[in-house]
């Protein structure tokens, strides 16, 4: 539903994204990660078309993006970032305003609005002016703005910026329902989000893809895969310690203090190990009792700041 080909924006000499390629398809949502100034918004923009590439190709349920923008657009719904809007106006003169931008036909505006504001939770201030809500409620408004044409395809620049929790967990609600009927692209800087709500994660550094995969896939590359958390008493720590040590697919650990008298140890597998058995097995047998265990899937965090820290562009240029 969505295809970028080798797309490219400069400003001037900077190269705010360099060569990017995907395709996002029907009932996809592809989390869109990536540092501050990393050419996330930008391929936002060009996507929907309010911005030219500088070279490249963006084609949306096959409309070319560049060649035929209307006809782009009209299938897709748009939160930008800060989702801006007409403060002056209430949200009902706002979403009627956009449905007639939409072309929605006379009849069909009055139920398109009604469904916009029931699913975004707008009924108590529809005849507020905009300026005058807080910034959660007009995300809401600009939310309700997407997808008031109910488009098969929504991108969104941090849909839930500026929510309280119990409203974020509304949103990634709506969007999971909406997700089976269209292709969805959300930037988003909360890693948990991603986990909880994105098929697919897409990470961009310096206006570069560096990582595509699922959330899976992407927590299978980090240090703490398979990662084993083991909480024992102080006691017996140098004990465990010893056992740690003797365990050879164990890489290293992390200790941490774990109250009333434990120590919690996060013990690092060589990649593609699993120790868990083995260790809880050897403890045992050692008469070394694990208060509790957790074994890790990875982590989201770790694996970003690996692919888009500084250290981690020195040695991709290297």
């Amino acid at each position: 539903m969505i295809e970028i080909e080798n797309l490219t924006k400069r400003f001037g000499p900077i190269a705010a994204v360099q060569g990017v390629s995907f395709r996002v398809g029907k009932g996809e949502v592809l989390g869109f990660l990536g540092p501050n100034g990393a050419g996330k918004s930008t391929t936002m923009k060009m996507i929907t078309g309010y911005l030219t590439p500088t070279s490249g190709a963006v084609r949306v349920l096959g409309h070319d993006a560049i060649a035929e923008p209307i006809a782009a657009q009209m299938v897709i719904g748009y939160l930008p970032e800060g989702a801006p809007a007409y403060g002056d106006m209430t949200p009902h003169q706002f979403l009627d305003f956009c449905a007639q931008a939409r072309r929605l036909a006379k009849a069909a505006r009055a139920p398109a609005i009604e469904r916009a504001v029931a699913l975004t939770e707008l009924g108590a201030v529809l005849q507020q002016p905009i300026e005058t809500l807080s910034k959660g409620f007009k995300r809401r408004v600009g939310l309700a703005q997407a997808i008031l044409a109910d488009p098969p395809v929504l991108v969104m620049d941090e849909p839930t910026d500026g929510l309280d929790p119990n409203q974020k967990h509304s949103v990634r609600k709506l969007i999971a329902k909406m997700s089976k009927d269209k292709a969805i692209v959300i930037s988003t800087h909360i890693l948990e989000e991603v986990d909880a709500l994105c098929t697919r994660a897409l990470i961009i550094d310096k206006g570069r893809i560096v990582a595509d995969g699922t959330p899976a896939e992407l927590m299978a590359r980090s240090r703490y895969h398979h990662a084993v958390t083991v909480v024992v008493a102080e006691a017996q720590a140098d004990a465990a310690r010893t056992v740690f040590r003797l365990q050879t697919n164990i890489l290293g650990h992390e200790e941490r203090p774990a109250g009333e008298g434990r120590i919690g140890f996060t013990l690092l597998p060589r990649p593609g190990r699993s120790i868990v058995e083995t260790l809880l097995q050897t403890l045992r047998d050692k008469n070394i009792e694990a208060h509790e265990y957790i074994v890790e899937q990875g982590r989201l965090d770790e694996v970003f700041r690996s692919l888009t820290s500084s250290d981690a562009r020195k040695g991709a240029a290297a």
